[in-house]
């Protein structure tokens, strides 16, 4: 939040806009014939989109995933590319799909298993050579994988979500297209959205905030403002859909040039504990993260507390606490529930706050939060 000095990790190329996924066997032609494709468990969903690809290509290895993404699956999804030789891979999914194809990419480039390249659990070897290009086409407005240089994946021994990380696993190409969206159904809309949003409301109040993640996060938490509940209302509506999937992007490029904060230091830890989506987590943690940050808030963090409030409410007076009703208020029109619905209570509590204060996107957080602040948000989120 200062003028610091600071860097940039940028996307190759990113397209933007309605019909862009039609572009896609020309983009990958480019790139490589022998493809390996990483779909969502659903792939006929986006069977105009896919039947151009397979037409074109010399080879193609077809990989869905229906859950968030397991060490087993990176192993299931490099084998798959290696059986076709693959020099392109290729991402049409939501989050899940695109950090497993992330993480393909590495495997087929380096070789090994994904445990040499795991944070935390694993080796934490360095990634040596440039994954095999990749291709993403977001279908959901949330993650903004898309444009992020980590996959997420989880541990199932170990009840953890870590990443492999390294800065050449940002996509060659985004192709995001609002269009792809409209299928999603209003609980996904719902997640998917709040997570977008959270990931441009994190980025501007980190303590490693730029001028840049400042402007990308600002149009996110605007569109996000004037077309969450529309998008969650009316999925044909295109206007909103496209704000959605702009916010998404623009919460993409903030956190992977800024730290998010406590609600992502939680997500990752609770989401190896439960089955619940990563976005109906962070929907749950959002409002009560935001009411302890503001507790803590010194005259800095209250100003952007504010900033986030008028662009949210549209109305440039809103303090704080305004933005905060605002954010308690989308929540429960989307319908989002406690994390108590996924199965997590408050016994764990202990076990959930020691994991998460270790978390890496908690040291991006405004202010350090005690173990009993900690304690107080989780208990909230149920």
């Amino acid at each position: 939040m200062t003028d610091a000095p600071f860097e940039l990790s940028l996307p190759p190329r990113i397209s933007v806009g309605v019909g862009q996924a039609g572009t896609l066997p020309d983009v990958v032609a480019a790139l490589g014939r022998r493809v390996l494709l990483v779909t969502g468990a659903s792939p006929e969903r986006v069977a105009h989109v896919v039947e151009p690809l397979r037409a074109g290509a010399d080879a193609i290895a077809e990989v869905p995933v229906g859950t968030e993404p397991t060490v087993d699956d990176a192993r299931r999804a490099a084998a798959a590319g290696r059986a076709v030789d693959a020099d392109v891979v290729v991402a049409i999914g939501g989050g899940s799909p695109i950090d497993l194809a992330k993480a393909a990419a590495v495997l087929l480039a380096n070789g090994g298993d994904p445990m040499d390249y795991i944070e935390v659990v694993g080796r934490g070897q360095p990634i040596t050579r440039a994954p095999v290009p990749l291709v993403a086409v977001p279908t959901t407005a949330g993650t903004g994988a898309e444009v992020t240089a980590n996959a997420v994946l989880t541990v199932p021994e170990h009840g953890v979500k870590v990443s492999l990380r390294h800065r050449v696993m940002v996509p060659r190409h985004a192709l995001v297209d609002p269009a792809l969206t409209v299928a999603c159904p209003p609980a996904v809309t719902a997640a998917a959205g709040m997570d977008a949003l959270t990931q441009c409301l994190e980025p501007y109040v980190s303590n490693r905030a730029n001028p840049v993640t400042d402007a990308w996060a600002r149009t996110g938490l605007v569109r996000a403002g004037r077309s969450l509940r529309t998008a969650h209302r009316d999925g044909s509506d295109m206007a909103a859909r496209t704000d959605m999937a702009l916010c998404s992007l623009m919460g993409g490029l903030a956190l992977a040039n800024a730290k998010l904060g406590a609600v992502h230091g939680f997500a990752g830890v609770l989401g190896g504990m439960s089955s619940a989506p990563h976005g109906a987590i962070c929907a749950a943690l959002l409002a009560p993260v935001c009411r302890a940050n503001l507790a803590r808030a010194d005259a800095a963090l209250r100003a952007r507390l504010d900033d986030v409030a008028a662009w949210l409410t549209g109305d440039p007076g809103a303090t704080a606490e305004d933005g905060l009703a605002w954010i308690e208020q989308t929540r429960d029109a989307l319908g989002i529930q406690g994390l108590a619905e996924h199965g997590l209570g408050a016994d764990r509590a202990e076990e959930v706050v020691a994991k998460a204060a270790r978390a890496s996107s908690m040291q991006g957080n405004p202010v350090v939060l005690s173990p009993a602040e900690l304690t107080g948000v989780y208990r909230a989120a149920l």
